[in-house]
């Protein structure tokens, strides 16, 4: 197992820096699905005790991203392909809902910072960052919508499908879509079409759902 660890024994909060190693490695791939955690391993990997991994562990299960089972422990959670969908379907309502909703109070810096946002993901050549490149151009849009609570679902929501979309980005033809649609949906702010955004939002995110889905079937049949 490949993880990015660091010394936490005199961390101030050993949880959250576990907690965030291992988020990363399972929206990286590193960890993969049904891959199992043994708190006495990661306690010796990370230099601490078991009760900050346990603590770390127990806030993963609450986004989803890891399930413990008795008598089996704790393992990194998978979707099947009918619950992917789902939660993109849903992705699709929200957050073409909450682009909508910024659309008016967005002003020319946010319109500018976004616009860097779409070229480094456009750029990017490093297929590590994408999911990262990519989170950053929706949220800098959203985050006009002064809604906290609708970002906080969807940010918990796109947490829980992460690896997929990273999976989607680089494995199918998503780069070349994502990099057109962004655009678009750029141009549609930039223009105050709130209308035409929550549109070309939706299409993109079921888009990308589709070509996903595709992919993860066509493995199953290999």
């Amino acid at each position: 197992m490949k993880l990015s660890t660091v010394n936490v024994r005199a961390a101030a909060s050993a949880a959250d820096l576990i907690f965030e190693a291992l988020r990363e490695a399972i929206f990286t791939g590193e960890l993969k699905s049904g891959e199992h955690l043994r708190q006495d391993a990661l306690a010796e990997m990370f230099n601490t005790s078991r009760i900050p991994v346990r603590e770390a562990l127990t806030k993963l299960e609450q986004q989803g991203l890891v399930k413990t089972e008795r008598f089996r422990g704790t393992t990194v959670s998978s979707l099947s392909a009918d619950e992917v969908k789902e939660i993109f379907e849903f992705r699709a309502l929200l957050e073409g809902e909450v682009i909508k909703q910024a659309i008016t109070n967005m002003d020319d810096e946010t319109l500018v910072l976004a616009k860097e946002h779409c070229d480094a993901f456009s750029n990017e050549s490093d297929s590590a960052k994408y999911g990262e490149l990519n989170r950053n151009f929706h949220y800098c849009l959203y985050e006009r919508a002064n809604r906290p609570y609708h970002l906080h679902i969807a940010k918990t929501t796109l947490d829980r499908i992460e690896s997929y979309l990273r999976a989607q980005l680089v494995l199918t033809d998503g780069m070349s879509r994502a990099r057109r649609e962004h655009m678009g949906i750029l141009q549609a702010c930039v223009d105050r079409d709130g209308d035409l955004a929550a549109k070309l939002t939706r299409e993109h995110i079921l888009g990308a759902s589709e070509s996903l889905i595709n992919y993860l079937k066509d493995q199953e049949t290999k």
